[in-house]
């Protein structure tokens, strides 16, 4: 693998981080123990595979031009023990502990001078479960591409790609900066398409954008500190109700975000705002078989409906608002912001990134996204994944996140937050299960529930 400029996108995300504010994304993937398997083991075999991931041996560099642009190169020192260590949990609670200690584990940026990513094993007693911490900057990939990418730790994975390798199958190349001279006036026709949709974008950017901008449990003051906290939800529940109510998946588990928020309002002793909160809801728009790299996104804006009291009428507003989203199409509206980042030059990007930052919370004040896993059951070392939960990065000036997966029957949400702003973040956590649960009672067995005042 040669050398390959940071897609405009990319490069946006690299710029856009400060100390203060990591723009890494992770998972923590938790393992039941097997006969035999010990932690060096394990260790030894996280480094093999992830030393043999080509794209976890690429880092930034800049570059002479384009002016202000930047390249992904191949880390000629190149030292997998410098990425993949070992930790220890101490508390007789794995799961609390790993959790704790992922959350300072998250605090931490990656370095800039290093490929950008880090795993960590996490560890309790030599027989029990252990979890691994996967830290990769949203500039190497977005949601989707970081499972491909991460995923080559897992046997069955691993397994797949060394018979490629032992069949001869050459690597698909990095896609050059330099077009074919073919391709250039489809290009140019492709580019005036663009510029047109940014602009439609950039107007619906401006209508959309709010000029209150107080101070709420959502979008306070950024500390550099993070918390992290998780929920497992009944994905077989999850598709009964979907049976019964109609709609999608994910419109059902917005609506339990919605339905947790208002929860955990409450037992904070705090009425619900007067204006919902504002969700920015990632989409993928890469398309199948592309390229690993790079990030491919978009969005939808969506206005939780915490002030409803009913679970009804907050699952049904959320159905609307997203049928609304979906008609126009992933490319128009507000939330298409990320599509801007294609029209501007490198150095916008790299002077620009601080005024990007802090308009974030303009349009929306928490994100909430679903990241798809594989069906099939994924082990290490013989060790099966038990559970994965994905971990989202926070905006500057935005205090949580949520991110959803489902995996062998269940969803597993992982919820990242500034620390110092939700210190109670187990308590949302409870109330994301304490919903689901609810409106799975509601809607399976047909009873009306006392709505959360």
């Amino acid at each position: 693998m040669g050398t390959e400029l940071l897609a405009p996108l990319d490069l946006a995300f690299w710029h856009l981080e400060s100390d203060a504010h990591p723009m890494h994304l992770g998972a923590l993937a938790v393992f039941a123990p097997a006969p035999g398997v010990t932690p060096p083991h394990v260790l030894e075999l996280l480094r093999t595979r992830a030393a043999a991931i080509p794209r976890l041996r690429m880092c930034v560099r800049d570059v002479l031009l384009p002016v202000g642009g930047a390249a992904w190169t191949v880390d000629k020192d190149f030292d997998v023990h410098r990425h993949v260590r070992r930790v220890a949990v101490d508390e007789g609670d794995f799961m609390a502990g790993a959790t704790r200690l992922a959350g300072e584990l998250m605090e931490q940026p990656l370095g800039r001078g290093l490929p950008p990513w880090q795993m960590y094993l996490i560890g309790g007693a030599d027989d029990g479960p252990f979890a691994v911490l996967v830290k990769l900057h949203h500039a190497l990939a977005d949601g989707m591409r970081a499972v491909a990418i991460g995923a080559g730790i897992f046997d069955e994975i691993a397994a797949t790609t060394a018979r490629s390798a032992a069949r001869g199958r050459p690597a698909v190349p990095p896609r050059s900066w330099l077009p074919d001279p073919r391709e250039v006036a489809g290009m140019a026709l492709g580019r005036i398409g663009e510029v047109g949709r940014a602009l439609g974008v950039g107007a619906s950017v401006v209508r959309a954008g709010r000029l209150d901008l107080r101070s709420t449990a959502f979008t306070a003051p950024s500390s550099g500190t993070r918390r992290l906290a998780t929920a497992d939800l009944d994905a077989t529940a999850l598709q009964r109700i979907r049976r019964a109510e109609g709609g999608t998946a994910n419109d059902i588990l917005l609506a339990v975000v919605a339905g947790a928020l208002r929860r955990w309002m409450a037992a904070r002793g705090e009425a619900p705002a007067a204006t919902d909160p504002r969700a920015l809801v990632p989409v993928s728009r890469r398309r199948p078989g592309g390229a690993v790299s790079g990030n491919r996104l978009s969005a939808y804006l969506l206005d939780l409906p915490v002030g409803a009291a009913d679970p009804r009428e907050r699952l049904r507003a959320v159905r609307a608002a997203m049928d609304r989203n979906k008609a126009a199409g992933p490319l128009k509206g507000a939330g298409a912001v990320a599509v801007l980042a294609d029209q501007l030059h490198p150095l916008a990007h790299r002077f620009g990134a601080p005024l990007a930052a802090n308009a974030a919370r303009m349009l929306f004040d928490l994100l909430v996204t679903s990241v798809p896993l594989p069906r099939s059951a994924l082990s290490l070392g013989g060790c099966p994944l038990s559970a994965l939960y994905p971990m989202a990065p926070l905006a500057r000036g935005q205090s949580l996140a949520v991110a959803l997966s489902t995996y062998s029957g269940r969803v597993h949400v992982g919820l990242v937050a500034d620390g110092k702003a939700l210190p109670d973040l187990d308590r949302l956590a409870g109330a994301v299960e304490e919903e689901f649960d609810e409106i799975g009672a509601l809607f399976t067995a047909g009873r009306v529930a006392a709505p959360v005042s």
